[in-house]
């Protein structure tokens, strides 16, 4: 393939000692085809969109060819899973086929997940479904689109082969693209396999490529957790900004760079409860909404533990207290560019705070309560009805008006102004798990794959208002709000 045989493979992690990982070759789907094609992750790797529509594309992300220059590999972690140290896992279904360098410079792994069994697959297949791969797409464009470091995907590929989960379903791959798929539980690894000495190749590894700045000096070790630590404190402020819900914060499912990793169960908040549970598997619901800031603390816990012997209990600590006053600050300074606020002030924090607790208590619908918050008018004698229908309790509604009134025109705020920037920060349109759902259907019992694009269109810009596509911004139909989704999401 002219196109593909031009891409300029640099395999930094595949030049490791192979205790890191194992060579593996992908299984090939029977009778490949492409399902999706995204141009704009084709271009972080200066790939021509046309190549997509030649003939062995597919089989090339289908498992079949291999772009010159690839050196496959299944990468080695371990992690605690649901709180539970976990042991060895791995990638089980997922192949690193090698790393990529666009014309600026920029490294992009190419990560083939769906490629068939690995020495790490646990009895498992090794394959991934067309449902999984869909939404993983799809919402890896999504969170981009928010402004959300996240993992991207080039394209979705199936093929004739049944594959077994809850139900039979259709087998395919995604080709999926990050700077790096090092993820906290790469470094545990090898700590509970007593090898520090690889702990700190690693370490000077993920250094070298992603955290330069650090190479020379002394205390880099610390430094790097404590960068480490703000980078995850600031995404999970982000999630929580967005109502975003992970639903599987495994520490091998948390990037070292802080990008959002392996979407599975995911969801977004539709009526606002901070108890919501995204993953029907998650029974004791440990990856509740409102306990992901908890949880990236404590996964930071399990890498610290990992990086130990070679950071004091007090730089663990210190990192630690990075991560809780970053998420802290970073949170706040969110919700108050969702309120439309300019400036920090005392009452913020108490402002904030009721106004989720009436979404709360009313049921809100949080993606459309905040972008109609834009609409807000704080004259007076303004009622702002359409606003306030939102809510049951309409007199504790008003009380908070007066309140946000009050807060608006301390800082001489413009309505006209504030929604501008209002819309800027509160989107329009989420990837709401109906709409993944439709989609999935659609491709799933009719081969018909255009709704895949026309979502990922639409949620490449989720702030702007598009003409006649108001029923993408519409809360859940009834049986959209009986979707189950699991692990094997």
């Amino acid at each position: 393939m002219r196109q593909l045989e031009t891409l300029q493979f640099d395999n930094t992690y595949a030049r490791l000692p192979e205790a890191f990982y194992r060579r593996v070759m992908p299984s090939p789907l029977p009778s490949p085809h492409l399902v999706s094609f995204n141009p704009d992750a084709a271009a972080l790797i200066d790939l021509d969109p046309d190549e997509a529509k030649r003939p062995e594309f597919p089989r090339c992300f289908g498992g079949d060819l291999l772009p010159t220059g690839a050196d496959p590999v299944a990468m080695l972690y371990y992690g605690h899973q649901f709180g539970v140290y976990a042991g060895q896992l791995g990638d089980g279904r997922a192949i690193l086929l090698g790393e990529v360098r666009n014309r600026a410079g920029e490294k992009w792994d190419l990560h083939l997940k769906g490629a068939g069994a690995t020495p790490f697959s646990r009895d498992g297949d090794g394959r991934a479904v067309l449902r999984s791969c869909i939404r993983e797409y799809l919402c890896g464009e999504a969170m981009h689109g928010l402004g959300i470091p996240t993992t991207r995907s080039l394209c979705i590929t199936a093929g004739e082969e049944r594959v077994v989960r809850e139900t039979v379903e259709t087998g395919a791959m995604l080709l999926r693209m990050a700077p790096t798929h090092v993820r906290f539980g790469s470094f545990e690894a090898f700590y509970y396999r007593r090898q520090h000495d690889h702990v700190a190749l690693l370490t000077e590894y993920v250094i070298g490529q992603f955290f330069p700045h650090l190479m020379n000096d002394g205390d880099k070790y610390p430094r790097f957790f404590g960068e480490v630590a703000e980078r995850t404190a600031r995404l999970l402020a982000q999630w929580q900004a967005v109502g975003f819900a992970h639903g599987v914060m495994n520490s091998d499912n948390m990037s070292i760079l802080g990008l959002t990793l392996d979407y599975g169960p995911f969801g977004f908040l539709d009526e606002y409860n901070p108890a919501f549970i995204c993953n029907h598997s998650d029974h004791q619901g440990r990856y509740a909404f409102h306990h992901q800031p908890d949880i990236g603390y404590f996964n930071l816990r399990c890498l610290a533990q990992a990086l130990s012997p070679f950071l004091t209990q007090a730089e663990a600590q210190a990192g630690l207290d990075r991560y809780e006053a970053a998420f802290a600050a970073r949170y706040e300074a969110l919700m108050r560019d969702k309120l439309g606020l300019r400036e920090a002030r005392p009452e913020d924090q108490a402002l904030i705070a009721d106004w989720l607790g009436l979404m709360e208590a009313g049921r809100a619908d949080y993606t459309n309560v905040f972008r109609a918050l834009g609409d807000f008018k704080q004259a007076t004698d303004a009622k702002n009805d359409s606003l306030r229908d939102h809510f049951l309790d309409r007199e504790a509604f008003d009380a908070w008006a007066l309140r946000y009134k009050e807060r608006l025109r301390a800082e001489d705020s413009r309505n006209e102004e504030r929604k501008a920037r209002m819309d800027r920060v509160n989107p329009r349109y989420v990837l709401r798990n109906y709409l993944a759902q439709a989609a999935i259907e659609q491709a799933t019992q009719h081969k018909d794959y255009a709704e895949i694009d026309r979502l990922r269109e639409l949620l490449r810009d989720p702030f702007t208002e598009r003409p006649g596509m108001e029923a993408y911004a519409a809360p859940p139909p009834d049986w959209g709000r009986q979707i189950i989704v699991s692990c094997s999401s």
